[in-house]
């Protein structure tokens, strides 16, 4: 969810700099990230073993992580912070929110994922998540999912709970110039599901057969621990969704904040993010899993996407029939 929208009630940014940090923040850093749980505990536990520095860890979703943070308002506490979606990077950097870094550990790191102020820990993309014991035909292209053999057996994120679903809804509305493809899910039952999870879990029980749009490295993990699931990216085009590490302004401990950012992208760090099944961000890091260089990326303008949002939302509504 947008970073800018979910934080619309904060104000008064020089109050973030005057007040003193609390007792725990002066003795280690604090880290909010919207990821896999193990991922952020083992990179906590890494880093303090090779440094000694103390990390306490708040994870959640993107929209869990941004209503912490708009709570903390007057005494803030986050030193770093690691979101789903690039759009808060882009926003916070906007905003001047961010303490610009450029990590001697980012330089395999391709320049499309990094600014000055962000760097991409890892990074995700979209596909097809199919239950192979369903009795439907494996799908290759989104349109697959509208054939009269996946009738009501088709869910997808809902894109207003997962910036990465909005993206591709606004890259495939924008790539075919109509709603005519999401119009045909509709009509073939499919199910606008909550966040990622609620959309793959029918999936995975076989009361459904696919996702529409589902969050890889999810389903990759399931699926190396025993479940019924693929993973397909149609050679049509998806999109990719780079998980962006900034350092707070506020941050009262910048420098320890910058080692762990400098640990997030060392081969130890970014060897933890593929075991997760995120792509690392380093191109010299390897992971048993396509990588960037293996799909077909649609580009997604995110400034003015993002700026049409809520209209881009209800015209999706209106075509899945959503009131």
């Amino acid at each position: 969810m947008r970073a800018s929208m979910l934080l619309a009630s904060l104000v008064g940014l020089a109050a973030f700099a005057t007040h003193a940090p609390t007792a725990n923040a002066q003795t280690r850093i604090s880290v909010y990230s919207a990821g896999p749980a193990n991922l952020i505990e083992n990179l906590a536990k890494g880093f303090k073993a090779s440094s000694g520095i103390d990390v306490g860890v708040f994870q959640g979703t993107t929209g869990q992580v941004m209503a912490r943070i708009e709570a903390e308002a007057a005494n803030p506490v986050v030193d770093v912070l690691i979101s789903a979606s690039w759009d808060t990077a882009t926003d916070f950097e906007k905003r001047g929110w961010l303490v610009a870094y450029t990590s001697p550990n980012a330089a395999s790191v391709p320049e499309s994922l990094k600014t000055a102020t962000a760097v991409a820990q890892g990074v995700s993309a979209l596909g097809i998540a199919w239950n192979p014991t369903s009795g439907t035909p494996r799908p290759s292209e989104w349109s697959d999912l509208t054939k009269p053999e996946y009738k009501g057996l088709v869910t997808t994120p809902d894109p207003s709970q997962s910036g990465a679903s909005f993206e591709l809804v606004a890259a495939l509305h924008g790539k075919a110039g109509d709603w005519k493809l999401f119009e045909a899910l509709r009509n073939n039952g499919a199910i606008v599901s909550g966040a990622n999870a609620q959309a793959l879990n029918p999936v995975l029980q076989g009361a459904k057969a696919a996702v529409f749009g589902a969050v890889d490295y999810i389903s990759l993990d399931q699926k190396a621990n025993g479940e019924n699931i693929d993973v397909i990216f149609p050679t049509s085009g998806t999109v990719i969704a780079p998980r962006p590490i900034m350092i707070l302004k506020w941050s009262k401990r910048v420098e320890d904040a910058r080692k762990f950012v400098d640990y997030m992208l060392s081969p130890a760090g970014q060897a933890e993010v593929a075991k997760v099944y995120l792509m690392p961000s380093r191109t010299d890091v390897k992971a048993n899993r396509p990588l960037v260089k293996d799909l077909v990326v649609l580009p997604v303008d995110a400034s003015k996407v993002y700026a049409q949002r809520k209209e881009l939302l209800a015209e999706f509504g209106a075509a899945m029939g959503r009131k």
